[in-house]
């Protein structure tokens, strides 16, 4: 247990962030699940908006400091490489 009050303060400040942190990366991890899971329906229209969606949500958790910027970058990157792979398909 802290001894200090900054440390105390430090203390409450960390359980704090990390359950703010926790619930952030579980929103873009459920983002990009529902991106693969439209890309096994092969339906290009909703691949698309998930896509968008899962950017935003990625965007959104880089701003926050929560996941580092190339972190995004590479997620971002990923994804769009699926979605591009199915376009090429669909054509």
């Amino acid at each position: 247990m802290a001894n200090t009050k900054s440390a105390i303060k430090r203390m409450k400040q960390s359980l704090i962030r990390r359950q703010r942190n926790r619930k952030v990366k579980s929103h873009v991890k459920n983002a990009i699940q529902a991106f693969y899971a439209s890309l096994k329906e092969q339906d290009l229209q909703k691949a698309r908006e998930t896509y968008s969606a899962a950017g935003r949500v990625i965007d959104k958790a880089v701003s926050k400091g929560v996941i580092h910027k190339r972190n995004g970058a590479r997620k971002k990157s990923r994804l769009a490489k699926k979605l591009n792979e199915l376009i090429s398909q669909a054509s």
